[in-house]
Order: structure tokens, then C-alpha cells, then sequence
């Protein structure tokens, strides 16, 4: 099951909950109970140890733009 990152609208609190895709609608504020909750967009790393530290960057800068 997916962990997701959520803000409640309701009191600001920030929280993490575990939901499949079909019930991150249903999850409610862990400090106030209430249902406005927004998902946060978050990001996700890989590390392997396959690869040296060289070939994982991107550029001089170490990012990678995309559009």
C-alpha cells in the first residue's frame, strides 16, 4: 500500500498516512478529524550499489530539467 503525504486545510497540520489509490479521499486529519485534507506532491529517491556516484549525476549541477 502507498504512502502518502497530506496537509489538513482545517488546522495545517502535516501528516503521513498509508492508503490505496481508492482511499485517499477517505483519510481524515490525525489532530482534528476533519475530511479537508490535500495531498502533497512529493518526491522519491533510488539508490542502488551498482552505480558510482558519477554515473548517477545530471550536469554540473546534479538536476535534471524536464519539459
Amino acid at each position: 500500500m502507498p504512502r502518502y503525504d497530506f496537509r489538513c486545510e482545517e488546522c495545517g497540520e502535516r501528516f503521513t498516512a498509508w492508503a490505496s489509490i481508492n482511499e485517499r479521499d477517505k483519510v481524515v486529519c490525525p489532530k482534528c478529524e476533519s475530511n479537508r485534507v490535500k495531498q502533497l506532491l512529493t518526491g522519491f529517491g533510488i539508490i542502488g550499489g551498482s552505480q558510482s556516484s558519477s554515473s548517477l549525476s545530471a550536469g554540473s549541477s546534479g538536476c535534471t530539467s524536464f519539459g
